[in-house]
């Protein structure tokens, strides 16, 4: 199977999560693809010009053969079945009950915990800012974090379900908005986000958004 042309549209300053996420897929399913940018600060992605303006109008949006999709959950579910194991590697769990969980685990963590979003933005993560106290929202939303994904690594493990998948960068992600910060998070999770945080292809993206703040 030949490789298509594939490009993916980020942020100027690589600090979006959703590209985080639709990056590091590429990069476990051995895709080579080109990355492009839009100055989301000057409104560049509201011009009609964009190539992403008849979409979402938001980052990433990828772009395959002619094909264009946005939205980071749809974008990495289309990998997988386009570039299905054994042949490409496998970005979700095998088992199907798995899978549903991981694609609850990233719908969740896109539709909840607002005031963890609104508190510790992603210039925590890759910029290194710290950001003062959490508010009573903040809090509240840090614990309902901290209870979910207890529950869901109460198994001790490295990863959610045995093996790598894409859910684990999302969850560890979210996570590391508070432990990055310096906030109080349980020891567990504190040490499962830093352990996914040193996987090849994340690394290889908090390197872009690190020459992109020099």
């Amino acid at each position: 199977m030949s490789k298509p042309a594939i490009t993916l549209w980020s942020d100027a300053n690589f600090f979006s999560p959703y590209v985080l996420s639709v990056y590091v897929a590429l990069q476990e399913k051995g895709l080579p693809f080109t990355l492009k940018t839009v100055d989301l600060n000057s409104g560049e992605h509201l011009q009609p010009s964009w190539q992403g303006y008849a979409l979402t109008r938001r980052v990433p949006v990828l772009e395959i053969d002619g094909f264009e999709l946005s939205e980071s959950s749809a974008i990495t579910e289309f990998l997988e079945e386009s570039f299905a194991p054994p042949q490409w590697e496998r970005i979700y769990p095998h088992d199907v009950q798995k899978r549903a969980r991981a694609r609850q685990v990233q719908a969740w963590i896109r539709s909840d915990l607002m005031p963890i979003r609104e508190e510790r933005s992603t210039d925590v993560v890759f910029a290194g800012v710290k950001k003062g106290p959490l508010s009573e929202a903040g809090k509240a939303s840090a614990e309902k974090l901290f209870a979910t994904a207890g529950s869901l690594l109460s198994h001790g493990k490295q990863n959610l379900f045995g093996e790598w998948c894409i859910a684990d960068c999302d969850l560890a992600l979210m996570l590391n908005r508070l432990v990055l910060n310096g906030d109080e998070v349980p020891e567990a999770l504190a040490e499962y986000a830093t352990f996914q945080w040193q996987r090849a292809s994340v690394q290889r993206f908090i390197a872009l958004s690190a020459k992109r703040s020099c």
